[in-house]
């Protein structure tokens, strides 16, 4: 969970969401950090982790509202989904 939170934290500094794309075909997911509302160009990445980071992730949390303790701070955000580069992605969008 410390993943989400840097990555949570750099999102709200950018005034931006968090975007995790898992690719299919080699065990990794991209960050991405801008605001999803807008073109796919106003997104920048940022990391590549391991899918099974991606996947604790995604274990951790659910659609719709989360509040979390990460590292004794709460973080509440809302996660959902939206397509990037033709291919599903999860949405992290500070509440």
């Amino acid at each position: 969970m410390a993943t989400l939170s840097e990555y949570l934290e750099l999102a709200l500094d950018k005034g931006g969401h968090l975007v995790m794309v898992k690719s299919k075909s080699n065990g990794t997911s991209t960050l991405y950090v801008g605001d999803v509302p807008l073109s796919e160009e106003t997104l920048r990445q940022y990391a590549v982790i391991q899918n099974n980071v991606a996947d604790a992730i995604l274990d951790a949390t659910g659609s719709g509202l989360n509040e979390l303790d990460i590292n004794g701070e709460t973080y509440r955000f809302m996660r959902f989904f939206t397509e990037f580069a033709d291919q599903g992605a999860v949405v992290f969008a500070a509440v």
